[in-house]
């Protein structure tokens, strides 16, 4: 697997970790997409992004969500910004846009899936965009 900025330091600052910057809501490991560390920078375009998935039966479901937090860097190039969105097939179905040097905290991002059915594939994704 070739190294990214997504995956440079997998189970140390990025993927399911045990974190050292910040506290769990729940358990003792967070999903980072991205670095834990603060002051980690890497080259990448609008466009870029890291997500993590799972196959979900969603027969009779009316909603998947998620909570989440995001932590932006400071000192970014102007007019980008990270998007954090709830995907269902690839497809954006929730997102919020988090400004740079801010952390925000989506606590009820939502995907309406009534009108699935079947096993569909869901997750968070992560990605630099212009707003």
């Amino acid at each position: 697997m070739a190294l990214t900025a997504f995956t440079s330091r997998l189970g140390l600052g990025q993927g399911r970790i045990r974190p050292q910057w910040a506290t769990p809501a729940s358990g003792e490991y967070l999903f980072v997409l991205g670095d834990e560390e603060p002051g980690r920078f890497f080259e990448l375009a609008p466009g870029d992004f890291a997500e993590v998935t799972q196959a979900v039966d969603v027969t009779g479901l009316a909603l998947v969500r998620c909570a989440l937090r995001f932590r932006v860097p400071p000192g970014a190039p102007a007019g980008l910004a990270w998007e954090a969105s709830l995907v269902v097939d690839g497809v954006k179905y929730a997102r919020c846009i988090g400004r740079f040097g801010r952390e925000r905290f989506a606590g009820d991002m939502a995907a309406n899936v009534s009108k699935l059915s079947g096993v569909h594939t869901v997750g968070v994704r992560l990605e630099l965009c212009v707003p």
